[in-house]
């Protein structure tokens, strides 16, 4: 039975031959699934979708600053792409940060945009990224949203490694309970994807770009419950085996193997719990192949739902505890202090104290006293004269004014300053271990050597420390083997009071590690654009942190407004001979 999605209302269907999930899994990132300043990246599956042409129409030129309705100001362009921008921006009125989609009035999609924005505010479930305002205002079109700022892009999540089988079943429980929802409202997601499923830090599963996500980017389904049963299929199957489903790479994650079709999760990934895998591969098979129960496919999010209902529920690890050290009680403290003891019970008995020894009260101790005291009072008359005699030679040599100094570099009284050798970067990382990056894309600007490229950090209302944002944020980079890291030079892209960093050594380039369990090398403070980093003693290591913990306040440039924010446009790391 063919059914009609509503996440596009009204744009028209383009004719042609209906795409497969693998086939069609080549939809670049258009920034609506984004969160935390960054857009989601890897293609989209458009399982029995199609997209509508893209517009022609430019997205609209508008810049930090800008106030919609005298209201939404915007702060920060998240993505620009197909006609649309996606931008991060400050609600004034509420005092808080909102999502914003705008595009120009004209656009083949506004209508369609409008609608589904409109349809989706209606659901008003708390499963969903709410929207909050959609509105045609001075030839624009735009449509706000809830901003999350602590949750967590599922993403994020997978890049650490797979899902522990409980958050797993929590992650389909919750997603597929929802989207049953929307759909007995007539409302369809069709863009799935790990960057669209949130977990915030309560451990809530939400979805965001209902409807709204689709019909930016023109898609439509004839069978849109399929499609958003088998992208929740897709999101299990990554959840527990840390792959994607279908032979492209996509959102961080491998493929499978080209040829072998779809496997099952357990063939992929040894572990990996057996009702989840085949609940996946039941989702994912909806063409005609099932499980290896040979269980019915599921189709939509309802039957879905159903079928994780009926699996027995899947509960968390215990914590691990670690026991108190033993110790030896005490009568007293055993409670049998006062009692009588009864018959046949022993007790423990305590040791009686030995009383402290006499103090010296005879004729010899007497003068061994007075012997003690005589030798402390010559000690310190002694200790006095040579303190006294120092000072003395000091100012004589002070008041000496014919005395020069003719000592010569390299002598012990002048030594040379020791060399310092570079050492080559081979490669570099983001070091974010809270899941909120700046600018993954502007990693290799940071040591490229180009004085007008540079890896950049987001603005910040208050600063310079970072504290009331985050513990800090930098970079971790490759020297290719374990070197002697003495020093680091550091060329940043703005002054100003001031910019504190500290670099670290690491155990490898993942953001997993914590930066309290890494060695620090050396630290400093500058209000220049450089800053020069020694350690009192080399530390060998193959990967460096460069950790910023604050920042100066700088003003508006071309990526955005005026705040604290820092750039790094070159790193040196060098070892001293």
């Amino acid at each position: 039975m063919a059914e009609r999605s509503t996440a596009a209302v009204d744009v028209a269907d383009n004719d042609g031959d209906e795409p497969s999930a693998a086939q069609a899994a080549k939809a670049t990132s258009d920034g609506v699934d984004t969160q935390n300043g960054r857009a989601a990246d890897g293609p989209m599956p458009e399982k029995d979708g199609e997209r509508t042409n893209t517009a022609s129409t430019a997205a609209p030129e508008l810049h930090s600053g800008h106030k919609l309705a005298r209201r939404y100001r915007l702060e920060e362009c998240v993505t620009r792409v197909d006609g649309f921008s996606s931008w991060r921006a400050m609600d004034e009125k509420l005092r808080r940060a909102v999502g914003v989609h705008l595009m120009p009035a004209d656009h083949s999609r506004a209508r369609s945009v409008l609608a589904a924005a409109r349809s989706s505010a209606l659901l008003g479930d708390p499963r969903f990224v709410q929207v909050l305002d959609a509105v045609e205002e001075n030839d624009l079109v735009y449509v706000v949203h809830e901003w999350l700022p602590d949750a967590t892009e599922l993403t994020a999540l997978l890049a650490a490694g797979p899902l522990e089988a409980h958050e797993a079943y929590q992650l389909v429980s919750q997603v597929s309970q929802a989207m049953a929802a929307a759909h007995r409202e007539g409302l369809a997601h069709l863009r799935l994807t790990p960057s669209a499923i949130l977990r915030t830090s309560t451990g809530q599963w939400r979805i965001r770009g209902l409807a709204v996500n689709a019909a930016l980017r023109g898609i439509t389904s004839e069978t849109p419950q399929r499609a958003d049963t088998e992208a929740i299929g897709a999101l299990l199957y990554a959840a527990l085996t840390q792959r994607w489903p279908y032979e492209s790479d996509a959102y961080g994650l491998a493929g499978l193997p080209k040829g072998v079709g779809l496997i099952a999760p357990d063939q992929v990934r040894a572990g990996v719990h057996r009702g989840l895998g085949e609940l996946a591969m039941r989702a994912l098979a909806n063409d005609g192949a099932t499980a290896s129960r040979q269980e019915p496919a599921c189709t939509t999010p309802e039957e879905l739902s159903k079928a994780v209902a009926a699996m027995p529920r899947i509960r968390p690890p215990e914590p691990a505890f670690t026991a108190p050290p033993e110790y030896q009680h005490t009568t007293y403290q055993q409670g049998s202090y006062g009692r009588t003891t009864p018959p046949g019970v022993t007790t423990v008995q305590s040791l009686p104290v030995a009383p402290p020894p006499p103090p010296l009260q005879s004729r010899t101790g007497r003068a061994l006293k007075w012997g003690v005291a005589a030798l402390l009072i010559a000690a310190l008359g002694l200790g006095s004269w040579q303190l006294a005699d120092t000072l003395l030679e000091r100012g004589t040599q002070k008041g000496n004014s014919g005395t020069s100094n003719n000592t010569k570099p390299g002598t012990d009284d002048n030594p040379k300053e020791p060399e310092r050798t570079p050492l080559p970067i081979k490669g570099a990382a983001e070091y974010y271990p809270d899941n909120k990056a700046q600018d993954l894309d502007g990693v290799s600007k940071s040591y490229d050597e180009d004085p007008n490229s540079f890896w950049r950090t987001y603005r910040y209302d208050d600063g310079p420390d970072l504290g009331a944002y985050k513990e800090g944020l930098g970079l971790v980079f490759d020297l290719g083997e374990e070197q002697e890291v003495s020093a680091a030079s550091i060329a940043l892209r703005y002054e100003g009071d001031h910019t504190t960093a500290t670099i670290y050594a690491a155990p490898s380039l993942s953001s997993s590690t914590p930066i309290k369990s890494m060695e620090p090398i050396a630290s400093g403070t500058t209000k220049d654009n450089k800053l020069e980093l020694v350690a009192t003693k080399s530390v060998k290591t193959r990967y460096v942190v460069l950790w910023l913990t604050a920042m100066p306040k700088a003003g508006a440039s071309e990526y955005s407004g005026a705040g604290y924010k820092q750039g790094i446009s070159n790193v040196v790391f060098s070892r001293t001979s």
